[in-house]
């Protein structure tokens, strides 16, 4: 099996001080926190955790989350399932409507070996690449909750569910992604969206008699207000960004500043013109910024501070009141969508160095 790996060899002699900026700075205590907080809400909830690894890309922090009670981890990409199947997790689901080619198929065909895998589909034609290929996954039908991404109305989960089963597959059941959820006033209403979506799909896979033992579902926004199983709803939830936050998810209201566990470490680089510069840009912190977002970033010891400008290598910072922080200071950056950033990087520096974790899978995006 093929690992998309780059390596990493810490220098015993290193210190916060002396490792290159810009970098990963993880704070275990807090990740571990935000950890057990979720799962802890699955419990209440009485529902499965599986938590969304593209967010982390650690097979070591996987096992954390795996250790704290989830049943499996949920991937992106076939990439991502080599990687974290070869790490020793036996449970994964490819939360996406995958589409084989031969050489994916011999690959996903390697990871079946290794672990127990479903995967997301959204239409006949994408069952019959697989089937054409060779390969028959446990599946689980994508259905829309309201994102109007991937995923097929909630009426017609049946159909494809039915088109599974007479093709051979196994039919575990539906998923959805309520990523609406990400606005500062949608997050109940998408929470809401989801389980009604998911209840309609598993009564049209139940028309074509199928069981859905499964109702997949959950982000980190919406986690607070999802509906569990006895409410009818999901059975399992599948969040990401929790176990780190980020400034989407500070401004969301879903953690606060202190609980953010991940953040980047930058040296000031220039005071031009009154403003602060870091070397931090989009190749270290992703360019995401939602429509809502006061900016591409903050900082973690300055909330009133705001990135309000990225170039590849550089951050602009609007610095509120008070004497500017000085030339080659560092500062902790609080990126707006960790789950780019971290596919950016090659290692968690741990606290204040010299240990550190490999991102790894890092780049497996395919």
């Amino acid at each position: 099996m093929t690992r998309c790996r780059t390596g990493f060899e810490a220098d015993a002699g290193m210190s916060a001080t002396s490792l290159p900026t810009p970098y990963l700075r993880l704070d275990v205590a807090k990740a571990q926190a935000s950890i057990e907080a979720m799962a802890a809400r699955a419990r209440a909830l009485g529902v499965a955790l599986r938590p969304h690894a593209k967010t982390h890309k650690s097979v070591r922090l996987g096992r954390l989350q795996l250790d704290a009670g989830a049943v499996g981890l949920t991937v992106a990409t076939v990439g991502e399932a080599e990687d974290f199947a070869a790490g020793g997790c036996a449970d994964i689901f490819i939360a996406y409507p995958l589409w084989v080619d031969a050489p994916k198929a011999r690959r996903l065909a390697a990871v079946l070996e290794w672990a127990s895998v479903a995967v997301g589909v959204d239409s006949t034609a994408s069952l019959d690449a697989m089937a054409a290929h060779g390969i028959r996954p446990e599946v689980v039908v994508e259905v829309d909750s309201g994102h109007h991404r991937s995923g097929v109305s909630p009426e017609a989960a049946g159909e494809i569910g039915r088109y599974a089963a007479d093709a051979g597959f196994v039919v575990r059941g539906v998923f959805t992604f309520p990523g609406h959820s990400y606005t500062p006033q949608t997050r109940a209403s998408a929470a809401a969206d989801e389980a009604i979506a998911l209840a309609v799909a598993a009564e049209s896979l139940a028309g074509q008699g199928i069981a859905a033992s499964v109702r997949s579902g959950g982000s980190t926004p919406s986690a607070q207000f999802a509906v569990g199983s006895g409410g009818g709803g999901l059975t399992e939830l599948r969040p990401g960004v929790y176990l780190f936050g980020d400034a989407q998810q500070v401004e969301l209201g879903t953690c606060a500043m202190e609980d953010v566990a991940l953040t980047v470490v930058a040296t000031v680089v220039s005071h031009a013109g009154g403003r602060v510069i870091l070397d931090a840009g989009s190749k270290a912190l992703g360019a995401d910024r939602a429509p809502w977002a006061s900016g591409y970033g903050r900082l973690a010891e300055a909330p009133d501070a705001r990135i309000v400008a990225l170039s590849e290598h550089h951050a602009t910072v609007e610095w509120s009141g008070g004497r500017l922080p000085q030339l080659g200071s560092r500062v902790l950056v609080v990126p707006n969508h960790v789950c780019n950033t971290v596919n950016l990087a090659d290692v968690y520096v741990i606290g204040d160095g010299p240990e550190a974790w490999p991102v790894d899978a890092r780049g497996c995006n395919s």
